[in-house]
């Protein structure tokens, strides 16, 4: 039997992403992606169920690399660190900073699709998910924090979540006023002043 042509693959995905990102995923049609492409719906169906699967394709990779830095830092136990580490643990600087954002320039258009095209996919709460994800193991970290006596402020966790949403937003709402990277420098900079974690916190300085 011969092999599938696979010769149309990244004509699919080329008009998948640039139609969603345009009109978002609710606002395309298979009829104009598969017109755009010059393939046949019956084409696009051999190779995924529908709509929705071709907008998971072009989002697997970032979601994949994004879970993956949480996993990592999941991975550490907070018992097991020092009171330094665990207070560098929450240390921001301009270069950590400038490290999530050249992270997510570099999927920029998986980033952007989870962020402003994926109402109506089970990506539609990705930034809130995204968050929670964050609050779970950086809770692990605060609470560490607190049993050892090193934060004096009683935060819980949902209060973690509220300030992780704020702090997340100033990371999401650059891509979607498509900052150019001198302004993010600047922005890191601004982001790094307001979201003082030690001193929110109560964390002793270093």
């Amino acid at each position: 039997m011969a092999a599938p042509d696979r010769s149309i693959d990244p004509r699919i995905l080329r008009s998948g992403k640039r139609h969603f990102l345009e009109k978002g995923y609710e606002g395309v049609s298979l009829k104009e992606l598969c017109e755009d492409a010059k393939i046949t719906t019956g084409a696009l169906y051999k190779r995924y169920k529908g709509k929705e699967e071709l907008f998971d394709a072009l989002v697997a990779d970032t979601v994949r690399d994004l879970y993956q830095v949480a996993e990592e830092k999941g991975r550490v136990d907070p018992k097991s660190l020092t009171d330094e580490e665990l207070l560098r643990a929450w240390k921001m600087d301009d270069a950590a900073m400038m490290w999530w954002f050249d992270f997510l320039y570099q999927r920029y258009d998986g980033f952007m699709l989870l962020l402003c095209s994926s109402e109506g996919t089970r990506w539609s709460d990705f930034q809130h998910d995204w968050v929670e994800t964050m609050t779970q193991y950086s809770d692990l970290y605060l609470k560490e924090a607190q049993r050892r006596g090193l934060a004096s402020q009683s935060i819980d966790r949902a209060e973690l979540h509220v300030l992780l949403t704020a702090f997340w937003t100033t990371i999401y709402e650059p891509f979607i006023h498509h900052f150019d990277r001198d302004r993010l420098i600047e922005h890191c900079q601004v982001i790094c002043r307001l979201f003082n974690w030690a001193d929110a916190m109560g964390f002793p300085t270093l």
